[in-house]
Protein backbone atom coordinates (compact mmCIF):
# COMPACT_ATOMS: atom_id res chain seq x y z
CA UNK A 1 0.00 0.00 0.00
CA UNK A 2 1.33 3.84 -1.00
CA UNK A 3 1.76 6.10 1.51
CA UNK A 4 -1.29 7.93 -0.52
CA UNK A 5 -4.09 5.11 -0.07
CA UNK A 6 -2.85 4.62 3.45
CA UNK A 7 -3.31 8.41 4.05
CA UNK A 8 -6.78 7.99 2.42
CA UNK A 9 -7.64 4.81 4.37
CA UNK A 10 -6.94 6.59 7.55
CA UNK A 11 -9.64 9.51 6.69
CA UNK A 12 -12.72 7.40 8.79
CA UNK A 13 -10.36 7.42 11.17
CA UNK A 14 -9.65 11.25 11.53
CA UNK A 15 -13.28 11.92 10.71
CA UNK A 16 -13.97 9.87 14.33
CA UNK A 17 -11.17 11.85 15.95
CA UNK A 18 -12.58 15.12 15.25
CA UNK A 19 -15.83 13.80 16.41
CA UNK A 20 -15.04 12.29 19.54
CA UNK A 21 -14.72 13.91 22.93
CA UNK A 22 -11.42 11.78 24.12
CA UNK A 23 -9.17 13.27 21.16
CA UNK A 24 -9.94 17.20 21.82
CA UNK A 25 -6.06 17.91 20.63
CA UNK A 26 -7.31 16.23 16.93
CA UNK A 27 -10.00 18.64 16.96
CA UNK A 28 -7.55 21.74 18.08
CA UNK A 29 -4.99 20.88 15.60
CA UNK A 30 -7.35 20.87 12.46
CA UNK A 31 -8.82 24.32 13.69
CA UNK A 32 -5.09 25.35 14.04
CA UNK A 33 -4.35 24.09 10.22
CA UNK A 34 -7.41 25.68 8.62
CA UNK A 35 -7.87 28.98 10.56
CA UNK A 36 -4.46 29.83 11.36
CA UNK A 37 -2.34 28.00 9.24
CA UNK A 38 -4.88 28.72 5.63
CA UNK A 39 -4.92 25.22 4.80
CA UNK A 40 -7.98 23.75 3.31
CA UNK A 41 -9.93 21.34 5.68
CA UNK A 42 -9.45 18.60 2.94
CA UNK A 43 -6.04 18.91 3.26
CA UNK A 44 -5.44 19.59 6.74
CA UNK A 45 -7.82 15.89 7.32
CA UNK A 46 -4.77 14.35 4.85
CA UNK A 47 -1.93 16.05 7.26
CA UNK A 48 -3.84 14.41 10.47
CA UNK A 49 -4.04 11.20 8.69
CA UNK A 50 -0.25 11.45 7.48
CA UNK A 51 0.53 11.84 11.41
CA UNK A 52 -1.57 9.10 12.22
CA UNK A 53 -0.15 6.89 9.63
CA UNK A 54 3.31 7.42 11.08
CA UNK A 55 2.58 6.67 14.94
CA UNK A 56 0.58 3.38 13.48
CA UNK A 57 3.97 2.61 11.89
CA UNK A 58 6.15 3.69 14.37
CA UNK A 59 3.79 0.76 16.51
CA UNK A 60 4.34 -1.95 14.31
CA UNK A 61 7.38 -1.49 13.90
CA UNK A 62 8.56 -1.08 17.28
CA UNK A 63 6.02 -3.67 18.24
CA UNK A 64 4.33 -1.31 21.30
CA UNK A 65 0.92 0.21 21.95
CA UNK A 66 -0.02 3.41 20.71
CA UNK A 67 1.46 6.32 22.41
CA UNK A 68 -0.58 9.17 22.31
CA UNK A 69 2.07 12.03 23.00
CA UNK A 70 3.91 10.96 20.55
CA UNK A 71 0.96 11.25 18.37
CA UNK A 72 0.46 14.91 19.98
CA UNK A 73 4.04 15.90 18.89
CA UNK A 74 3.56 15.16 15.43
CA UNK A 75 0.19 17.40 15.07
CA UNK A 76 2.11 20.34 17.12
CA UNK A 77 4.72 20.21 14.25
CA UNK A 78 2.25 20.38 11.28
CA UNK A 79 2.14 21.73 8.71
CA UNK A 80 5.85 19.67 8.91
CA UNK A 81 4.89 16.35 7.89
CA UNK A 82 6.55 13.74 9.78
CA UNK A 83 10.21 12.36 8.84
CA UNK A 84 11.63 9.54 9.76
Amino acid sequence: MNEESLVDSLLPAVEQQLESTQTPYVQETFVRLVEKEGISPDESKKLIALCLADESNRMYIDKRDFDVSRYQELLDALPDEPSE
